[in-house]
Order: structure tokens, then sequence, then C-alpha cells
């Protein structure tokens, strides 16, 4: 079987921290062929970094001379929808960092250019697509894994009660790279560019939403979109939950809470978690012997997969070798963007927002602070 060729667009932080890495231990499955950014100096030092042979300053000429089977894009939100269209276009799939894009109208359009390369999809040009997925790693670590497989069978019982909290710290100098908290280039704020993870893995679990409730406001950063919000939402299944996402905590924290009728499942961590991390305490009329069967070890002595760029690539490659839909792609993808989307509409009106609203008829479908010019300044900004 060949390996799938890779191309990275952007050659910023995240490609050679997090992305890189991942590929270089998929080795036997992908190699990187080709890397892209409009800053020749800085692909060129990337390129011989990393022994990637093609450096290119032009997405089109890349895609058209190396034809890769998989791009990684790491650029800024802005630019996400036209590269990745073009990509797909391309035959190529793609893997693409958060937020995906500025908007739903925007993902949508993402959404309908996959498919659109010709058969494009799995290894010796087997299967479906070209798709896109998202970068939503914590779906993907053992832990939500066994929680999901916990569920399914109805160990935990019925979810009733949730909490989400990403609390992060993000100084003043963080928002002086110019793309940053602002609504035309990032799309907002810590909802959008760092609680999404956590809002993501929660949809992951909980299922689809129906009603969300929020405040969000701009405290401290020099922002044009907030640096904190906090919403209250309730399910389809009739769980409700709790969220707050803020980059104005010193002491850093991503958490996550879930009370069933048979148990509280919580997980604690700042940017990625192991098995260890998650915790399980059962309600009191729950026999001993059934929750020690919640943590036992797997059958067969399965690793400790961490939540990770590397084991969602994992996922993803497997997903390409079979010409089967990601996950994190189509709709897959889109319930946590239509959260956030959601989320903005309730602060910004001041109402609370069902789901069905948003549609291409909304404003807010279209612009994720619709047709208002945001928040006001705070107290203490």
């Amino acid at each position: 079987m060949s390996r799938a060729r890779v191309a990275i667009v952007g050659t910023g932080g995240i490609a050679g921290i997090c992305h890189v890495p991942a590929l270089r231990g998929e080795a036997a499955r992908a190699e990187v062929v080709a890397a892209m950014d409009v800053d020749a100096g800085r692909v060129k030092t990337f390129c011989d970094e990393h022994g990637i042979p093609g450096a290119f300053t032009d997405l089109d000429r890349l895609l058209e001379e190396i034809r890769p089977d998989l791009v990684h894009v790491c650029t800024p939100p802005l630019v996400h929808t036209e590269q990745v269209v073009a990509c797909l276009e391309a035959g190529a799939w793609v893997l693409c960092e958060k937020p995906p894009c500025l908007s739903l109208a925007e993902y949508d359009r993402m959404a309908a250019a996959e498919g659109t390369g010709g058969s494009g999809a799995g290894v010796d040009g087997a299967g479906g697509g070209p798709y896109a997925a998202i970068v939503f790693q914590h779906r993907f670590g053992s832990g939500a894994g066994r929680m999901r497989e916990l569920m399914a069978r109805g160990e935990l019982g019925r979810p009733l009660v949730a909490q989400c909290v990403t609390a992060w710290y993000r100084d003043h100098a963080y928002f002086e790279v110019p793309w940053r908290g602002r609504w035309d280039t990032e799309g907002g704020g810590p909802t959008m560019g760092h609680g999404i993870h956590q809002m993501d893995l929660m949809l992951a679990l909980l299922g689809e939403w129906i009603e969300i409730r929020a405040m969000a406001g701009r405290l401290d950063r020099d922002v044009q979109t907030e640096d904190v919000s906090m919403a209250m939402v309730r399910f389809a299944s009739g769980a409700m939950a709790s969220v707050v996402n803020s980059v104005l905590s010193p002491r850093e924290e991503s958490y996550l809470r879930f009370d069933f009728t048979d148990a509280t499942v919580e997980l604690r961590h700042l940017y990625g978690y192991r098995d260890a991390d998650w915790s399980y305490t059962p309600a009191p009329h729950v026999p001993e012997a059934r929750a020690a069967a919640w943590t036992a070890p797997a059958a067969g002595g399965a690793a400790d997969v961490p939540s990770s760029h590397a084991a969602q690539l994992a996922a993803l490659l497997d997903s390409y070798e079979r010409g089967e839909r990601p996950a994190t792609s189509g709709a897959g993808g889109r319930q946590t963007l239509e959260f956030v989307t959601g989320l903005y509409k309730s602060a910004l009106t001041g109402r609370p927002v069902l789901r069905s609203e948003l549609a291409p008829g909304d404003p807010f479908y279209h612009r994720p602070h619709g047709d208002t010019p945001g928040w006001a300044p705070e107290v203490g900004t």
C-alpha cells in the first residue's frame, strides 16, 4: 500500500509543534512532500528544519505541481475557506486547524466542495471523497472512547447535568498578533478559538443541543471580540449544561463534568488528556463491582492514547484508506461551529437562541456577530 503524500499549508507554530510530530509518527502511512507559506524565508527554514523537499509560496502552484493526497491547513482562520475549497477541488483530503472558518455560511461552502475533486480518496484510488476534517483532537483520546462505549451500553445511566470549563490565560502580548481578537480575521474570542475544544468534546458525548442562553464581555484584553463568555444549554436528551470560556484565568484548567443517573464522570487537564485524567464516581446505589469495571484495563491491554493531533491523524488516515467520511467533517465538524454561533447570538441579542434559528436567513449564519458591532468596553478596560 502506498503512502499518502502530504502537504502542510502555513508554517507557523502549530505546524511545527503539533502537525509535523504527528506526521512523523505515521511515517509508514504518510510522507510530507511539500509545505507552503506566503513568507518565502519562513517556509524555506521550515522545510530545511524538517527535511521537506518542496517549498512553495503559492497554494495553487503547490496543488498543481505536487498533487498531494492530504493537505494540513495551519493558517489563520481568515483564509481557511478559500484554501480548503481549493484543496478539495484539486482532489486532496484536508485536515484543517480550528476554528474551521469564520461563519456557518463559510463552513457550508467548504462542505459543498467535498467530493468535487473526483474520486480523490483512499490509498491507490479507492473510496469516496475528498473530505475536509477539522482539528478537534479531544474526541480521539482513549479516555473519550471509553466514555462513549460506557454510554452506548447504558452503564452510566441517563445524562442529566454537565459542566464545560475552559479557564485559560492569554496575556496582552498574545493579542498583538494582528489577526487575533478580531471578528473579521479570527471569527471570535475564546469561545471560537480556545474553548471550542472542550465544547466539541461535550457535544460529541451529549449529542444535539436545542437551546442556549449566554452572556459575554470584553473585561480586560484589548480586543474587538469577547475575552470571556458563559452559557446555559439544553440538549435534546433533556440534559442541561453550563459553559465557561475565559482567557483571563491565571490558574489554567480544562474541566468537563458529566452527571448521569448512575455516575459522575470528570475530566481535568489543560491542553490534552490521558486516561488517568478521567475519574468515575458511582452513585450510591451502584454495586462496587459494576463501578470497578468502568475503569478496568481494556481487553487485550489497549494502550493509553492521549488526546492529540497524532490520535486524530491516525483516525483520519484510517478513514482515508477506507474512503470513508472522517468524524469531524461535514455535519460532524459543523455541530461545534453551530454551537459557537448560537452562543454568540444569544450573548449579543440578550435572548435565548434555538438551534433551529441558525439558518441562511439569519445574519448570524453569515457572521458570528450577526449585524451587531460586538461588545462595548466593560468596566476595567
